[in-house]
């Protein structure tokens, strides 16, 4: 069999992976134990991102064509490869964190929403929130003032609407005051 056609599953499999992506983050993982490694494939797995470990060769090839062709500059060393393909945020998000408690670990550079960065533009990227943050965050300053209507609503109706006569008596006078103008 030819080295080709060993290498070709390998290709498509990473070009599976990378199919519309939303991002995709290479970094380097020497020096990292073994349970830190266990560890950061665990969290990486609970974000949904995808992480393998491939040869350099065969992600040039897969990225060939694609707009992650961008990265191939950074392919040096052992990579890894992380793909998210519902949340933008989440690889960079994962392993910028991790990097902190584990400094072996190096991100090299990324491709978010079709832009290439290197691994300094990876760090503003790993501070937006995750877009169920985000959508929390929307709803609830939505939400809020719908209920604080609701509140002032409630306490009126309890108080058995007596600040209805006060709130009607302070227009009549906003309108006297012109008529005498």
């Amino acid at each position: 069999m030819a080295k080709v056609e060993l290498k070709a599953p390998i290709v498509d499999e990473i070009s599976s992976i990378i199919d519309g992506a939303a991002s995709v983050v290479l970094a380097d993982h020497r020096g990292l134990t073994v349970a830190q490694d266990t560890e950061l494939r665990r969290q990486l797995r609970q974000a949904g991102v995808t992480y393998k470990v491939y040869k350099n060769t065969m992600m040039v090839r897969a990225f060939k064509g694609t707009e992650f062709e961008g990265l191939t500059e950074y392919l040096e060393g052992p990579t890894a490869i992380a793909v998210s393909k519902d949340d933008a945020t989440a690889p960079a998000r994962v392993l910028v964190k991790f990097a902190k408690t584990a400094p072996a670990l190096e991100l090299k550079a990324g491709v978010v929403e079709g832009s290439v960065y290197d691994a300094n533009g990876l760090t503003p990227i790993a501070n937006v929130p995750s877009r169920d943050e985000l959508l929390s965050k929307l709803l609830g300053s939505m939400q809020s003032p719908i209920t604080n209507f609701a509140r002032v609503i409630k306490q009126i109706a309890e108080k058995g609407g007596e600040a209805a006569p006060a709130e009607a008596a302070a227009p009549a006078a906003e309108e006297a005051a012109p008529a005498e103008a």
